[in-house]
């Protein structure tokens, strides 16, 4: 209990300092209305309208949490207007980028720990490649692989996969060398393998870093399985929804798309959590 109360302490200050915000960057188009009709408004009156405009400038904490709740639970799941329905089609492109991101980074780690010509070329190289704006390197991927006849899902999961195979190539080269000289000098003594020393020993000790990385790839896939969608003009998915809101200046539908995507990773990263904890604690692992 004592762990909750400070975390509730800050979420009632964001949410305080949010409707604060509310107030003073909507306040203007209700001077503005009432200056045109020459009226006065108390401060009452500008808080009170400020709270229900259709088009805010910054939604009220009660206006995204009715826009979420009407987009999930409000309409059916197969409908264009569900965010459940957008919250999949992102999550499909998301998963396939996070699974091809996640082996190409595991390959690259192995080649990395165990070979010294690639640990010097392409370690530099991957680094060099997360310089790129994911902005400006999405579109290029989308054109390309468009003018060979590859549309639909597959663009935007190789952007997904884009960013998420960093995380899990850093951390898996860190995962593999984690084994002290002490270790590797035992194994040498029993004569084992570089395969054995590999199985026996690095990628068991590399399994903490491995869930790790997994939790940041996951999230870095669904914001590129996002940003996938920006240029495409996509009609489904989260992005969709950004950009629909963005050209009808409907916020709200903004602010619930961008929580949705909120909830989307942080389910992500649980799974990925209670994977972990599983998998740790089978292998005699503290957490």
């Amino acid at each position: 209990m004592k762990s909750v109360g400070p975390i509730l302490a800050v979420l009632a200050a964001i949410v305080a300092l949010w409707y604060a915000g509310s107030v003073w960057m909507n306040s203007q188009w209700t001077l503005d209305q009432t200056a045109r009709n020459n009226q006065t408004v108390t401060f009452s009156q500008i808080v009170q309208d400020t709270m229900d405009q259709k088009r805010p400038v910054l939604p009220a904490p009660h206006q995204v949490a009715e826009g979420l709740w009407q987009g999930v639970f409000g309409q059916a799941v197969t409908s264009k207007r569900s965010l459940v329905y957008h919250a999949w089609v992102t999550l499909s492109a998301t998963l396939l980028g996070f699974a091809i991101g996640t082996g190409l980074g595991v390959l690259l780690a192995v080649g990395i720990v165990h070979n010294r010509a690639m640990d010097m070329s392409v370690m530099p190289w991957a680094i060099a490649s997360q310089t790129i704006p994911i902005l400006a390197i999405a579109p290029m991927i989308i054109v390309v692989m468009a003018s060979i006849g590859i549309t639909g899902l597959l663009p935007k999961a190789v952007i997904s996969a884009y960013l998420s195979f960093f995380p899990v190539v850093v951390g898996m080269v860190k995962g593999f060398r984690s084994p002290d000289a002490m270790q590797l000098d035992l194994l040498g003594t029993y004569s084992a393998s570089r395969a054995q020393t590999f199985w026996k020993l690095r990628f068991p000790a590399s399994m903490p870093y491995f869930f790790t990385s997994l939790k940041i790839a996951a999230a870095a896939a669904l914001v590129g399985a996002i940003v996938g969608e920006l240029p495409t003009g996509a009609v489904a998915g989260l992005g969709a929804r950004l950009l629909s809101g963005s050209y009808y200046g409907q916020t709200v539908m903004i602010w619930s798309a961008l929580f949705m995507a909120a909830i989307v990773a942080a389910i992500l990263v649980g799974v990925i959590g209670a994977v972990q904890a599983v998998t740790l604690k089978r292998m005699g692992m503290r957490q």
